[in-house]
C-alpha cells in the first residue's frame, strides 16, 4: 500500500518498496505538538497498517492479555519502538521518559515485530523492581 502525505500526495519511493519507515524516522514536517515533543511521527496517523497485527503477539503478550482478561492491546496499541539520541527506545508515559533498548539486543527488521517487542519490554520494565515508580510507591504509599 502506497503511503500518502497529509495532502494526499503518494510517496512513489515507498510505493516502489523504498524505505517504508521513512515517515517514522524523518523529523521534517512533524505535524502535531506531540510529534514535535517526542521528535518523531506517530506512525499510525499516516498508515493504518501500523495498527497492531495480533498474529505477531509475543508469547509473553499473549499470556499477559489472557491474565488481564483483555481481548485486545487497548492502551498498548500506541506503544511503538522509537529512537532516543539515535538508540532504539520506548517512551514510558508513566515516567515521562525514554527507556533505551540494550545495545546487545537484536531487533527484528519488521516494524510490527519491533512494536510488539517494544510493548513486551515496556510491560516488563514497568513491572520490574527497577522501575522508578516502585521507589515512589515505597516512599509515599499511605497504606
Amino acid at each position: 500500500m502506497a503511503k500518502s502525505d497529509k495532502n494526499g500526495k503518494v510517496d512513489n519511493a515507498a510505493a516502489k518498496g523504498g524505505d517504508v519507515d521513512k515517515y517514522l524516522k524523518d523529523a521534517a514536517g512533524l505535524d502535531t505538538d506531540r510529534e514535535k515533543v517526542i521528535g518523531q511521527h506517530i506512525g499510525y496517523r499516516y498508515d493504518v497498517n501500523l495498527l497492531p497485527d495480533y498474529g505477531k503477539l509475543t508469547p509473553f503478550l499473549k499470556d499477559y492479555m489472557e491474565f488481564m482478561g483483555w481481548d485486545d492491546l487497548n492502551w498498548l496499541e500506541d506503544v511503538h519502538m522509537g529512537y532516543e539520541a539515535g538508540q532504539p527506545a520506548i517512551f514510558d508515559r508513566n515516567i515521562n521518559g525514554w527507556v533505551r533498548i540494550p545495545k546487545s539486543m537484536k531487533l527484528p527488521d519488521n516494524q510490527q515485530d519491533r512494536d510488539m517487542l517494544a510493548r513486551e519490554l515496556l510491560i516488563r520494565f514497568q513491572t520490574s523492581p527497577r522501575h522508578p515508580l516502585i521507589e515512589l510507591n515505597k516512599a509515599y504509599r499511605k497504606f
